[in-house]
């Protein structure tokens, strides 16, 4: 059986008002591995810019 780890990330309040907030993306990403029996090994959550990688979630697992 496949396995995933999932990353969700937002940088800004704009991108959570236009239906991208962390949940919505869990969501999502949660449902589509539901349906192609993907086993979801852990969930990674940031709300950091992508400008570059200093985000503690990212930092912590590279």
């Amino acid at each position: 059986m496949k396995s995933a780890y999932l990353y969700v990330r937002v940088s800004t309040d704009e991108q959570m008002r236009k239906g991208y907030s962390l949940p919505e993306q869990e969501y999502r990403l949660l449902k589509y591995c539901m349906q192609n029996q993907i086993v979801v090994k852990e969930i990674f959550r940031e709300d950091f810019s992508a400008k570059d990688f200093n985000r503690p979630e990212w930092k912590k697992n590279n």
